[in-house]
């Protein structure tokens, strides 16, 4: 897990990330980012701690914010960075000249909100009546009434919680011991010397986080995977270092792109390893490799609607059916040349016994042209009876009867053999 520091130095330092297998969703991975503290007297720039909120906000699924004591106007004075929100992010590349239209839509895809406070010593009492923890927390971020522009700046940050974080929840937690000591070195003290009112709240704290945390999803449905998560990391990191704002529209087509180039990819590798595996050349027919082709890419396809988003206007879809046409047409030039060679090689092997009637001069006797046409047809029928010849079996007997072609010593005799007539 993460380090716990004991000291007034900060110990974590900009964003840490912690991947566990979710405890009770599988197929689910929980990550756990831990901030830097805000307001760290280190610091060289303020504007980190505000850099820092906003992609916090932008890559979890559920927020929680970490103060002490007690949930009072000075709490809320350094949740500004809430406030500073509408300058951090777009939705849009090309947002509309109203600036609100823009962060009016943040509530849709901003996570949900945990305020914990730590060290927390009251009674959660209101008016004389016990209050939950969550109302504890919802009369906090009530407006308070009044023109006064101090009563307007100290409603602003209770304004913009209540805006962007509308499914809100609070925890309460007592000190975890009392044994300062104890309280030095956290890493190493065992569940059983904290206190028991701690350890129920801290296990009631698990099974909300458990429960109730989203998988996380873009404003379009998409689900956000590992790979997903660090290409929308990498993609608000790259704006913010290159003087931007973090683009919600922009990190979107970004992953998009890239996700659907994998796509693409992976559905052609698909495609080629499927024929490849499937077709055995050559094949009987031109149809049964048509079939074969429109199999494989229909799987494809299928691979690729699966991995791909927002694809909308089909441009890489249509990529992709290029390049299933361009592999399909190698493989028909594959099946092609396969079939040549095939057929080619069983007319040698049927042709030896007429080689050597030719050689030792047997047709050149009377009638011998009328005894190499029967020889010719009982090859042709010999031919006629091998499977599997593929695309080419009737021009290359074709080649071999005329003389055009085909088997070299065939076409020598053929023309030899015309000039020799029946004996009157």
């Amino acid at each position: 897990g993460f380090c716990l520091g004991s000291t007034v130095r900060s110990e974590t330092k900009g964003i840490w990330m912690w991947c566990v297998p979710h405890p009770s969703k599988p197929n689910h991975t929980l990550v756990l980012l831990d901030t830097e503290g805000l307001g760290d007297v280190e610091k060289g720039d303020s504007k980190n701690d505000s850099w820092i909120f906003a992609l916090a906000v932008l890559l979890s699924s559920m927020f929680v914010y970490n103060s002490m004591s007690t949930i009072n106007h000075q709490a809320l004075e350094q949740l500004h960075y809430v406030t500073e929100l509408t300058k951090l992010i777009r939705t849009k590349s090309s947002p509309s000249s109203a600036e609100g239209d823009d962060s009016a839509e943040f509530a849709s895809f901003f996570p949900d909100f945990v305020w914990t406070v730590r060290d927390f010593t009251l009674e959660l009492e209101f008016d004389g009546r016990t209050i939950s923890e969550d109302e504890y927390l919802e009369n906090a971020l009530k407006l308070v009434p009044g023109e006064d522009p101090k009563i307007q700046q100290a409603n602003i940050p209770r304004k913009y919680i209540r805006k962007f974080f509308p499914k809100r929840k609070c925890f309460t937690f007592d000190r975890p011991t009392t044994d300062k000591k104890l309280l030095h070195r956290m890493d190493g003290v065992s569940e059983n010397q904290l206190e028991c009112s701690f350890q129920e709240k801290f296990k009631n704290f698990c099974n909300y986080i458990f429960t109730e945390a989203k998988t996380k999803a873009l404003r379009e449905g998409i689900i956000v995977t590992g790979n997903r998560l660090g290409i929308l990391g990498k993609a608000y990191v790259d704006a913010i270092n290159g003087g931007a704002v973090p683009c919600l529209e922009n990190a979107v087509t970004t992953l998009a792109e890239r996700e659907n180039s994998a796509a693409m990819q992976k559905a052609a590798d698909h495609y080629s390893e499927q024929m490849a595996q499937r077709v055995s050349f050559p094949t009987d027919t031109m149809q049964e490799l048509l079939d074969l082709h429109a199999v494989c890419e229909k799987e494809a396809l299928e691979i690729f609607m699966e991995r791909s988003i927002m694809d909308e206007k089909q441009g890489f879809q249509e990529k992709l059916t290029d390049i299933i046409e361009k592999k399909k047409e190698y493989f028909l030039l594959q099946n092609e040349d396969a079939s040549g060679k095939y057929c080619q090689a069983q007319l040698k092997q049927l042709s030896e016994s007429l080689m050597e009637s030719i050689s030792r001069g047997m047709f050149s006797v009377p009638n011998g042209y009328k005894l190499y046409l029967e020889a010719i047809d009982k090859l042709e029928q010999s031919y006629n009876m091998v499977p599997r010849k593929g695309v080419k079996l009737e021009e290359s007997m074709l080649l071999v009867s005329s003389g055009n072609g085909g088997l070299p010593e065939l076409q020598a005799v053929t023309g030899c053999n015309k000039g020799i007539h029946p004996a009157g």
